[in-house]
């Protein structure tokens, strides 16, 4: 019997070490910044930012999904694997036709260490009063 338990123990311990280093063969996220700060915007203006990052682990990086957390923030994701090292992008665009301050997330899905990252974007889009109205030469108001 005593030896039935030292047998389950080390198997265990096997296992367990197998895991641990098939942790070290898995891809890796290292974000440059995983906040963008948009600051005050003008309403209509350019939405789109971009998140770079690297794959710091030792296997392709695949990342099969991004999803935000509301319908006027669209992330796009890379469609190729990001290689041990290599550098890659995800896009977001927001919709800066909505004023106001805005703080939203965008989830990232893959194959890395953790199958789950937050990434933010936060900003205020100010609501711009339309440009009077050159008045024309021509015109008859006085």
């Amino acid at each position: 019997m005593k030896t039935f338990y030292t047998f389950i123990t080390i198997l265990l311990i096997s296992v367990y070490s197998l895991a641990q280093s098939n942790d070290d063969q898995k891809p890796a996220f290292k974000f440059v910044t995983e906040t963008i700060n948009y600051g005050k915007i003008a309403l209509g203006s350019n939405g789109v930012r971009v998140f770079e990052f690297t794959n710091t682990g030792k296997s392709p990086l695949i990342i099969t999904q991004v999803k935000a957390s509301c319908g006027c923030t669209v992330p796009k994701k890379p469609e190729q694997p990001i290689m041990p090292g290599e550098k890659g992008k995800i896009e977001v665009s927001y919709d800066t036709k909505r004023p106001g301050g805005f703080s939203k997330m965008i989830t990232i899905f893959s194959n890395a260490k953790n199958a789950r990252k937050t990434l933010k974007i936060k900003g205020y889009v100010q609501k711009v009063s339309a440009p009077e109205k050159e008045k024309n030469m021509l015109s008859e108001d006085s």
